[in-house]
């Protein structure tokens, strides 16, 4: 028979693609992890995983008990959520969110999920980098912008409005573009090569701005902003007190960007766990407290 525990680690491992970066993901000790794995293959009597220098590769027999094992670890999930005291979360909770807005807006709401529930272990990690849930073995994610086509399922928590801005000073230099086509007259500021989406007739239009000045991060974008380096197109609550200031100044209103969101993400599954479902509902209430919004798990993408 079997340690349970030692189950839970295999599919870490096994989904994570070596013991290094299982360990990682488990918060232990590479040595733990490794004596789990070998513990597991002893009771088995039979090799799971084939050691490289690159990290573990699954052998044939390792690939067909994961399946097995996989589907084990969540009935045990749900086991437990079915058994727990009612309200009582346990175990560990990893979550992605951005970093822009990360420490500002969501972390206050994650300390208090953790204070609301003294034994479930928060991790998140903040990076606005475009994160695999499901290779970094995150039980969720916190996306911020509009949703493309994938195969995660997400809970839209709550609306979110943005708009284009300058400095009056980029204003007076270059002028204000009157139309979303005129940006490309412009220096904007961007976060890569993305699209900038605006309505117009009812319709959406589409437009791929150009500029020297990039980062992937929405604070540093209206820094540069604020610097007058040229237009960015950021969300609301990055630039209000900026625009209130008059540091910043809007352009193109006749054109404004289509509803955007806040989203709770998570890997595919006909399961989900009581953790996440609860961490959707406290983010709703704290961020539907200044505007109306729900929705149901879909399936969907990452924000873009």
């Amino acid at each position: 028979m079997f340690d349970l525990e030692d189950l839970a680690t295999f599919v870490e491992v096994a989904d994570a693609g070596g013991v290094t970066a299982g360990a990682r993901r488990l918060g232990l000790p590479k040595s733990i992890v490794s004596r789990r794995l070998k513990r597991l293959e002893a009771a088995l009597d039979v090799e799971l995983l084939t050691r490289t220098t690159r990290g573990a590769a699954l052998t044939e027999a390792g690939a067909t008990f994961r399946q097995h094992a996989a589907r084990v670890v969540a009935e045990i999930e749900a086991a437990r959520d079915a058994v727990a005291p009612e309200g009582q979360l346990t175990g560990r909770l990893r979550i992605a969110a951005p970093l822009t807005l990360g420490p500002t807006h969501f972390a206050p709401v994650l300390a208090l999920l953790a204070s609301r529930h003294p034994k479930l272990h928060v991790h998140t990690s903040y990076s606005d980098r475009f994160v695999d849930l499901v290779g970094e073995g995150f039980d969720a994610g916190i996306r911020v912008g509009y949703l493309t086509d994938s195969n995660l399922l997400a809970r839209r928590i709550a609306p979110l409005r943005g708009r284009c801005v300058a400095s009056p000073d980029y204003i007076a230099t270059h002028g204000a573009p009157e139309t979303p086509e005129a940006l490309a007259e412009h220096e904007c500021l961007m976060q890569g090569t993305e699209t900038w989406r605006f309505m117009t007739g009812g319709q959406m239009l589409s437009v791929r701005p150009h500029g020297r000045f990039k980062a992937d991060n929405g604070v540093a974008l209206a820094a540069a902003a604020i610097q007058g380096l040229g237009i960015a197109a950021l969300p609301d609550f990055l630039i209000q007190d900026a625009i209130a200031s008059g540091a910043l100044v809007t352009v193109l209103e006749a054109f404004p960007s289509p509803p955007a969101g806040i989203y709770l993400v998570r890997p595919p599954s006909d399961f989900q766990t009581r953790k996440v479902r609860v961490l959707g509902d406290v983010l709703a209430e704290c961020f539907q407290r200044h505007a109306g919004a729900e929705g149901d798990d879909r399936r969907t993408g990452a924000a873009s």
